[in-house]
């Protein structure tokens, strides 16, 4: 596969602009789920509750080859804020990254070809010296067994750079692990080895 690792955020960032009185607050974070991108959303509404708008896009996994991406204008004139911004994080080449831009209307309406650029330029501060670490495509797998492998499959997670993302008891074990596309192979034959399922996640 070419270029098995890729760049995603290093850390949350946030950029003010201001366009015709508009402010255009922009926050980046790295995401690896839809989960995440809506927890982040809903903390950017709580932060900013009388903002005229919310506007946000995301990419999972490795740009150019991404596993999902989704873009909201939230009430803005279609294609002129979700798109632009997705358009800025995709000629950057990063990965598992959400960027929220929050609008405070300034009472100037910019225009459509205004916002879009509003939209990229707010995108654009914030990325622009973000910076940035590198990361090893992932999958997440659900997986379904006894009390006794719990142990087990945690120490074959610590083994491969796996991680136990949430677990939970009833009849069997319920559990959703991420772990790096190179060892996929590894833990379908672990889990084989011990009787345990594998769901892949949606």
């Amino acid at each position: 596969m070419d270029h098995p690792i890729y760049p995603i955020p290093a850390e949350d960032r946030e950029r003010e602009t201001e366009v015709r009185k508009s402010r255009f607050i922009a926050r980046v974070h790295a995401v690896r789920d839809r989960d995440a991108v809506m927890q982040h959303l809903q903390q950017a509404r709580s932060d900013h509750p009388t903002a005229s708008h919310h506007c946000w896009a995301y990419l999972l996994g490795k740009p150019g080859a991404a596993t999902s991406a989704a873009m909201n204008d939230d009430g803005e004139p279609s294609g002129t804020a979700g798109k632009p911004i997705l358009n800025v994080i995709e000629h950057k080449g990063i990965g598992d990254i959400l960027v929220i831009v929050i609008r405070y209307f300034g009472g100037v309406k910019l225009g459509a070809g205004g916002l879009v650029r509003a939209y990229a330029g707010a995108t654009e501060a914030v990325l622009g010296d973000l910076p940035l670490r590198h990361e090893t495509p992932q999958i997440q797998l659900r997986l379904q067994f006894d009390f006794a492998d719990e142990q087990p499959l945690r120490h074959w997670l610590e083994g491969h750079d796996g991680r136990l993302e949430s677990i939970d008891y009833g009849q069997q074990v319920q559990a959703r692990v991420r772990i790096p596309n190179a060892a996929d192979a590894s833990l379908r034959d672990f889990a084989a080895s011990r009787g345990l399922v594998i769901h892949d996640n949606d």
